[in-house]
């Protein structure tokens, strides 16, 4: 399987699905991050070159290969990483989706055969698990306090040839959104909330951890500016960690939803639209022909919200170009009920929703 590839751009501003993330609940943030040393980056005073090489020796033994059979003579690699000693192993969803077999190759050339133990209906990740006790693991780090500019370092299986090889950069930018697809441009997704790296990443890269100075996992490398040098995407680890919680809690993945489209309000797009609020998300029609931005039959319908209403706010806490809707929301259950605070012309209403679970196409 090969990274999945930038074919459209940047899409600041277009109009988005609730879906992906960059919060997770405290418990399960609690449960993974317990073997790690909690330090932030901006903490961290090692000269560069000794980060990279404690980092790499640290996380090196956890990252592994993924080779993949589709049937009929087709199959590919990719990378992942073991977040859980007892073979739980995180890796990019479009590396194992659809495969026959699934054989999971350790960096000391130990191999098993894996399963998917579940695919996430909101990011481009899966679990796969491999029948292994004593495994090395990797530190999951934070995604929520990353700084443009910091050191990024990427481990990986780039070309499904070169094992465990390490590239460095920094932080580009972050929460970007971008349209990507394969090679071949037969499909495409919106992915929301990325990590940007100028970093190497590489066809066969997908999965593998991105790390800081700390060798701490702060992403998962999944894409790459195909018309550009320097430009590659990874999903912030923070959107991971709550479905590791529920896997390694034996649940099915599920991912919470509202059932809207937006567009994340920003002050230009309040001047040219004279609106009341100057942030929140602004719930209008996509721009994939749907005549509403309310997917019927959702939370979002039944709770009554409406085109052109605009929210401000979940449960008290503000929605804005730093924390847009998605952010909010994916702290919570399906399940779970939430306030939020929306603007509907010049009055500010309070809407009580319950949270259904986001179907495997998103929406």
């Amino acid at each position: 399987m090969v990274v999945i590839v930038l074919v459209v751009g940047m899409l600041a501003g277009t109009l988005s699905a609730v879906a992906v993330t960059n919060l997770m609940k405290p418990d399960a943030s609690a449960a993974l991050t317990s073997s790690t040393s909690g330090t932030t980056v901006s903490n961290v005073q090692l000269d560069e070159t000794s980060a990279v090489t404690q980092a790499v020796k640290k996380v090196s033994p956890a990252v592994v290969t993924i080779q993949v059979s589709s049937g009929a003579g087709s199959g590919g690699s990719g990378s992942g990483f073991i977040f859980n000693a007892n073979g739980w192993i995180l890796t990019n969803r479009h590396v194992v989706e659809g495969a026959n077999q699934i054989q999971v190759v350790l960096a000391d050339s130990r191999t098993f055969t894996g399963t998917v133990y579940g695919i996430d209906t909101l990011t481009d990740l899966a679990i796969v698990k491999v029948n292994a006790t004593g495994l090395p693991t990797a530190p999951l780090g934070t995604s929520s306090d990353l700084q443009q500019g910091q050191l990024a370092i990427a481990i990986g299986n780039p070309l499904g040839t070169f094992e465990n090889t390490v590239t460095t950069g920094v932080i580009s930018g972050l929460g970007r959104q971008i349209t990507a697809g394969d090679v071949s441009q037969t499909s495409s997704e919106q992915l929301n909330n990325l990590i940007q790296t100028d970093a190497a990443i590489n066809p066969g890269n997908s999965g593998g951890p991105l790390l800081n100075s700390a060798g701490e996992v702060i992403g998962v490398n999944t894409a790459v500016a195909s018309s550009a040098q320097g430009i590659g995407f990874a999903i912030p680890i923070d959107a991971a960690k709550e479905i590791l919680a529920e896997a390694l809690a034996g649940k099915q993945l599920a991912r919470p939803w509202i059932g809207v489209y937006y567009q994340p309000v920003t002050k230009q797009l309040a001047m040219d639209k004279g609106l009341g609020v100057d942030h929140g998300a602004l719930i209008g029609a996509p721009a994939n022909g749907s005549s509403s931005g309310i997917v019927s039959g959702s939370p979002a319908a039944s709770a009554g919200l409406k085109d052109g209403d605009i929210i401000t706010a979940v449960d008290g806490q503000t929605v804005d170009t730093s924390h847009d809707l998605s952010t909010r929301i994916v702290s919570h259950a399906p399940g779970d009920r939430v306030v939020l605070t929306v603007q509907r012309g010049s009055s500010s209403i309070q809407v009580t929703l319950t949270l259904g679970t986001l179907p495997a196409q998103g929406g």
